[in-house]
This record gives C-alpha cells, sequence and structure tokens, in this order.
C-alpha cells in the first residue's frame, strides 16, 4: 500500500539529532517543551497538515514532559535531552545520573493521584525503554511520524 500521509519536508536526508544540555537547568521540562516544539515545527511535524499530524506532535510534547519530569523526580534530574528525527519515527531520549530502571507503580490505580507517568508514556509511544549508561541510564520513546 504506498504512503499516502501528507509529506514533512523539514527532516535532511538520514535524520537529525538535537540536544539540549539539562544539568543545573531550571524549568527543565518547560525548556524541554520548548525545545521539542521548535525541533517539530522545524521538522513540519507543526503546526500539521492534518489534525492527525497535530495529536501526535501534541503527544510528543506530553512524552517529553512525562520523560524529563520522571528523570527530576525519581533519577536525580535530567542531565540531557536527545531527538533524534527521521522519515519514520521520531526518537526521545533523557538522560539522568540514576542506574535505577523505571518501574510502573503496580497495582495501577487510575484514580490514585501520581504513578501514571510510565502508563501515559506506553500508551502514546510505539515502544520505550531504558538504556545504561556509563552514569547512569537512558530512557527513552519512540514515535512514528504522523
Amino acid at each position: 500500500m504506498p504512503d499516502t500521509r501528507p509529506p514533512l519536508g523539514g527532516l535532511p536526508e538520514g535524520g537529525q539529532i538535537r540536544r539540549l544540555a539539562l544539568v543545573g537547568t531550571r524549568g527543565a521540562v518547560a525548556r524541554s517543551r520548548d525545545f521539542t516544539r521548535q525541533a517539530l515545527e522545524d521538522w513540519q511535524w507543526l503546526p500539521g497538515v492534518t489534525e492527525g499530524q497535530r495529536e501526535v506532535a501534541e503527544d510528543v510534547l506530553l512524552l517529553v514532559s512525562e520523560l524529563v519530569t520522571n528523570a527530576n523526580l525519581h533519577a536525580g534530574g535530567a542531565i540531557e535531552l536527545l531527538l533524534h528525527g527521521t522519515k519514520e519515527r521520531l526518537r526521545v531520549e533523557v538522560s539522568d545520573g540514576s542506574a535505577e530502571r523505571p518501574v510502573p507503580r503496580t497495582p495501577y490505580q487510575p484514580s490514585r493521584p501520581g504513578g501514571h507517568g510510565l502508563y501515559v508514556i506506553a500508551r502514546l509511544s510505539t515502544a520505550w525503554g531504558c538504556e545504561p549508561r556509563p552514569r547512569g541510564k537512558s530512557v527513552w520513546v519512540e514515535v512514528a511520524t504522523p
């Protein structure tokens, strides 16, 4: 079946990687969202040609917020945000200094405050995971290009 999605022409051939240092940054979540929004605009995910494209871009901004917030709350603070956009997908990585892997709160209770971040991440991304780094880890999500 041919690809009928409207083109997103802002990415160079082979994709693009953007990094934002977050060590010691105040307002890391807001800065990360602004940085990501700018990348999505440059890559023509925003404002989006279709409603579906806009929805995926808004999901990406929520995923960035969740990843950075989780690093700040549970891992001593986010160190870096990495965005790797290609024609097929966007990979978002947030590195922190903790070797502790994220674990969903169990049992999951939707009515209880807090503990929803990893469930939101799993629901909105096509894949997510955690990779060890020399000093800490990187939690990543992938989203298919709309």
